[in-house]
């Protein structure tokens, strides 16, 4: 049956919608840190469908108040009074540190950097943007622009004009062998020398944790550092936090408040796990920034009845339920588990991450090159194992992507650090 399924999807989807596996894996059903397969296979999942599968699979406070929004009124757009779209922009808000906080609902990650990007550019008067090398925005036509990773940009056509920072990658590049406090200071100097020679830039777009890039990230404060300059010259700062909000860091609740030492960022950007398999993506911006549209502007489905309801039902249990503080401490369990593992295996570069955001970066043993082969055979033994992981990188890296449920127990990752330890040993 799946292998007929994988014929109809060759037949009339883009070549270049990806797929895992060499038999791909059609998942019917899920519940809790678990989902099913088509012929009844059980996986553990550490990938949450790409982070999204945020506290549980069928979490039953979301599902109810989806079936009860649905039972009400679906959808009727941002041209009418919405209960529940005011309700979850108001605890949007409250959380996400930005003073005077306007909050605009849109469907994806993509979208709500697009509209990001829209903002700043229009407030600035200027189509010149700042990002790190290694990032990843979305498939949009401007957020393509401003990604900095070849493997997902397949265009070099843009609304903007786009200049490139150091800082993304911690250990690699030109910048790697300093300690983090020279590290942070090499940055600061690339980017005033940068500013230097350009027009002035809209703002700064950059992930406190490069997600597609293998979960790479600076040392805590240098987005604090870079906002001395950018302040300097008005630019603005733009945090994605499509992958790292809402707590999975577990640290901190948002990604940038490991860098928040200058204050809060002009602009946030989440999606993904708000609605734990909904369509929600957003933007936080101060009013100023986000009134300064002169022309209309709608969303048919940003805040949609049904999405928000899941959203709120979704955050309630968050919170109520200190998942942030779960991800701390069961991350970092299974941090340390896959270091010692890790020592083991001389194809394995680095252990990194926090919470229960963590990358595994795979090289060719010997040496400091990436190992895309290797990445993908560990997929295969991992699934063969009963575990879903996921994969990334960028220039000239390859990592496997480790992301469940916030709610994930210490069995759980027990089980799936065993299993992933036996996938990267039948692969060496």
């Amino acid at each position: 049956m799946s292998s007929d399924l994988h014929a109809r999807h060759r037949d009339v989807l883009p070549d270049w919608l990806a797929l895992y596996y060499d038999d791909p894996l059609e998942i019917t059903h899920g519940e809790g840190r678990h989902v099913w397969d088509a012929q009844g296979n059980k996986y553990l999942d550490f990938f949450g469908g790409i982070l999204t599968t945020m506290t549980a699979h069928a979490l039953p406070e979301v599902t109810k108040a989806v079936s009860e929004q649905a039972g009400r009124i679906v959808h009727s757009s941002t041209l009418y009074l919405n209960r529940p779209m005011v309700e979850l922009a108001e605890r949007v808000a409250r959380l996400s540190g930005v003073p005077d906080a306007r909050v605009f609902f849109t469907t994806s990650g993509t979208e709500a950097n697009d509209t990001a990007l829209l903002l700043a550019t229009t407030y600035r008067r200027s189509n010149t943007v700042l990002a790190m090398r290694n990032s990843y925005h979305g498939r949009s036509f401007s957020a393509v622009g401003v990604t900095g990773n070849r493997g997902w940009s397949p265009t070099s056509l843009s609304p903007l004009q786009t200049l490139y920072v150091h800082g993304g990658v911690r250990t690699r590049g030109p910048y790697a062998a300093l300690g983090d406090a020279e590290f942070i200071a090499a940055c600061v100097e690339d980017l005033k020398d940068l500013l230097g020679h350009t027009r002035p830039p809209a703002a700064l777009i950059a992930e406190p944790v490069q997600g597609v890039g293998g979960f790479t990230s600076p040392p805590d404060g240098l987005y604090a550092a870079f906002r001395e300059v950018l302040d300097a010259h008005g630019i603005l700062w733009i945090a994605d936090e499509v992958q790292t909000g809402w707590g999975r860091t577990g640290d901190h609740f948002w990604g940038w408040q490991a860098h928040g030492r200058n204050g809060p960022p002009d602009i946030v950007t989440f999606a993904k796990g708000i609605g734990n398999g909904m369509s929600i993506g957003g933007v936080v911006a101060r009013a100023e920034i986000m009134n300064c549209l002169d022309a209309n502007s709608i969303s048919t489905f940003g805040g949609t009845q049904i999405t928000m309801a899941a959203g709120l039902a979704n955050l309630a249990h968050l919170l109520e339920h200190d998942l942030q503080g779960n991800a701390r401490r069961v991350g970092g369990l299974l941090i340390e588990r896959l270091r010692a593992a890790a020592a083991q295996d001389p194809g394995v570069r680095e252990v990194r991450g926090r919470g229960l955001m963590i990358g595994v970066e795979l090289t060719r043993p010997g040496t400091d090159r990436a190992d895309p082969d290797r990445a993908a055979a560990v997929l295969e033994a991992a699934r063969a194992g009963g575990l879903l992981v996921g994969k990334g990188g960028g220039h000239d890296t390859s990592a496997l992507r480790i992301a469940p449920p916030l709610s994930l127990t210490v069995a759980e990752a027990e089980e799936g650090a065993a299993i992933l330890e036996g996938a990267l040993r039948s692969t060496q």
